[in-house]
């Protein structure tokens, strides 16, 4: 990515004239306004914002953070979920993090980050990052491995989120930074050592079954010979692994100025299965290993 798609000063670019125009901003489905809060007193430290599918996970991962950065609490004050009234995504600040969740799937995801994305600009936040930490079905790699995303692309191996504005057919690109990436990839290589860590391309898809071509979902028009087909002429094209956020995660990051990178750990090898078949105690553990990496990252990014 040019340095140009990012702002001098590190401030978040608002590319809508119209947010500046309005009285009040709000940001409703996180709960916050812009007109009965101070959110630049807030949120003006927020350097991380890391998004993940559930509420639960991303409350694990704000005390895992609260623990890591060894940050104090008043006497008597716990961590809170922002978010909570709005009753769609939970939303944890520590310190310079905020731990936030983003649901399943393109739409919940772009809703989030919408106003995620405007609250870092009024917020007057500067040199932020944001890290996507998910699951993924894994394309000939072993489950449990973790997943930097290179570049996401759709069903079709396009490298664009499409969406329908005004009657319209609207491209953006969908692109990561790359740096970014390679700083993480460096960290799982080296920290990360009771799982591998690859690059590669990223498949986000619409749908959890007949868009990522399972066997086993309500709808099946397809032959086992045909899901092979696919997924191995895919896996030969650089896929390693399909999620259904990560496109529009990249593309949003990007037409926004904002540096983002995917980490993703592999449930299963789809090569071989469409069931994941890890008990429940050694999922949990394999979820924990995106949340390692985010928290090393941060805290070598904090010199700490």
């Amino acid at each position: 990515m040019d340095e140009k798609d990012y702002s001098e000063d590190g401030y978040v670019i608002l590319r809508n004239p119209h947010i500046k125009e309005m009285e009040q901003d709000f940001l409703y489905h996180i709960s916050l306004s812009s007109g009965s809060q101070d959110l630049v007193e807030m949120f003006s430290d927020v350097k991380f914002v890391c998004m993940g599918g559930t509420p639960r996970r991303m409350e694990k991962f704000a005390h895992f953070v609260q623990k890591e950065l060894d940050i104090k609490l008043p006497t008597g004050a716990a961590l809170c979920d922002i978010s909570a009234r709005s009753y769609r995504y939970s939303m944890y600040k520590i310190g310079p993090v905020i731990s936030v969740s983003h649901g399943m799937g393109i739409p919940s995801l772009s809703i989030l980050l919408h106003e995620i994305i405007k609250l870092m600009y009024h917020a007057r936040c500067q040199d932020v990052t944001f890290l996507r930490l998910g699951t993924c079905g894994g394309i000939g790699i072993p489950p449990g491995s973790l997943v930097i995303t290179e570049e996401a692309v759709d069903g079709m191996m396009r490298n664009y989120l499409e969406l329908d504005i005004l009657g319209k057919k609207v491209q953006r690109l969908a692109v990561l930074d790359k740096d970014l990436a390679k700083e993480l990839k460096d960290i799982a290589d080296q920290e990360i050592t009771e799982s591998k860590a690859f690059f590669g391309k990223t498949m986000c898809t619409n749908d959890f079954y007949e868009g990522q071509g399972r066997l086993d979902g309500a709808f099946c028009d397809y032959t086992i010979d045909d899901k092979m087909a696919f997924l191995k002429e895919i896996h030969l094209k650089g896929v390693t692994n399909m999620e259904m956020e990560s496109l529009a995660f990249a593309a949003m990051c990007h037409h926004a100025g904002i540096r983002g990178a995917v980490i993703c750990v592999s449930l299963l090898n789809r090569l071989l299965g469409d069931q994941i078949s890890a008990s429940k105690e050694v999922m949990e553990e394999w979820q924990e290993r995106p949340q390692q990496l985010a928290i090393k990252f941060i805290k070598k990014r904090l010199n700490m």
